[in-house]
């Protein structure tokens, strides 16, 4: 199998509605469907760090919500909470992704208000949307999203809307994956 999987592809294409760090011209987007309690996910949120680094403006980074809840009891309740956060702006989303992330261990539904109050959303917003709203319904659309495009675990990528199968760990290779992706864009005509 190679490390890009033409056979899986995104469904659905990055819009403007996903969350997104870098811009939408970049070479490459490199998209995650992520669970924030998974440890997996864990491990690579700060690979994911230093690939922004590495390939600067040429990466956009997208991330969408994978979250299993049959495995992982606090991650639906954590995904609800970071997009209620991000209903605030672009920022406070990423502000919560990170916190997340940073604190995995501590995912309760306390903790997921005391994040977003520290980024000033209300831990009332967060505690309600909990009991359903717009911020399920989009956690709920990314799902139903990765199961269309063949995710069966977390973390899966796509590197400009084909799987990525090969060692996201090592650092380097995947970098140099990404690079390969920039070398061969072609700019959309239409």
């Amino acid at each position: 199998m190679t490390a890009v999987d033409a056979s899986s592809t995104l469904t659905p294409p990055v819009s403007d509605s996903d969350h997104a760090q870098g811009a939408g011209n970049a070479k490459v987007t490199l998209v995650e469907y992520g669970d924030y309690e998974c440890s997996y996910c864990g491990r690579a949120y700060p690979i994911v760090k230093q690939l922004q680094q590495a390939l600067g403006t040429q990466l956009r980074f997208v991330f969408r919500n994978f979250p299993l809840s049959q495995s992982h009891p606090h991650a639906l309740h954590a995904a609800i909470a970071a997009e209620t956060v991000g209903v605030k702006s672009e920022d406070a989303f990423w502000g919560m992704h990170d916190a997340l992330y940073e604190h995995q261990n501590a995912l309760d539904d306390e903790d997921l208000a005391r994040y977003a109050a520290a980024l000033g959303v209300p831990a009332s917003e967060v505690i309600n949307a909990f009991a359903g709203g717009s911020e399920v319904k989009r956690v709920r659309a990314d799902f139903r999203g990765g199961v269309r495009s063949g995710v069966n675990g977390t973390p899966t990528f796509f590197v400009n809307g084909e799987r990525y199968d090969g060692n996201w760990t090592d650092v380097e290779s995947f970098a140099s994956v990404l690079r390969s992706a920039a070398k061969s864009h072609r700019p959309r005509t239409s």
